[in-house]
């Protein structure tokens, strides 16, 4: 796991996953969508595949590469009980924010004018 957060923390590894998320993808799909030259994406697809985020496979001249949800499902267990966390605090907030009937907005749902 500690090597998926360390191959994740590059913003463009992350965009490639984003990309491959929907299907496989050449790379050259990947290059024209980055914005980044051949040899840099083809370095950062091998760092993936290496990590085993990735996977690739072989069709005629091409190389399609693939999303492998396995490291991302243990990132994901990993991460829960913090999601678990802030959602606590955002339902103690809700309640909080359902008590608080604020003064100076009238019944009405309009704020209340006072005549000076």
């Amino acid at each position: 796991m500690d090597l998926a957060f360390t191959v994740l923390a590059e913003p463009n590894r992350r965009r490639i996953l984003e990309l491959l998320r929907t299907g496989e993808r050449p790379v050259g799909e990947l290059v024209d969508a980055l914005a980044v030259s051949q040899p840099a994406v083809s370095k950062h697809l091998r760092v993936l595949k290496e990590a085993g985020l990735v996977t690739v496979r072989a069709e005629a001249q091409r190389r399609l590469y693939a999303v492998r949800a396995e490291p991302l499902r243990e990132l994901d267990a990993w991460l829960a009980p913090y999601r678990a966390m802030w959602s606590e605090r955002l339902d103690d907030l809700e309640r909080h924010l359902g008590e608080v009937d604020p003064p100076e907005r009238s019944a009405g749902g309009r704020q209340a004018r006072t005549s000076g």
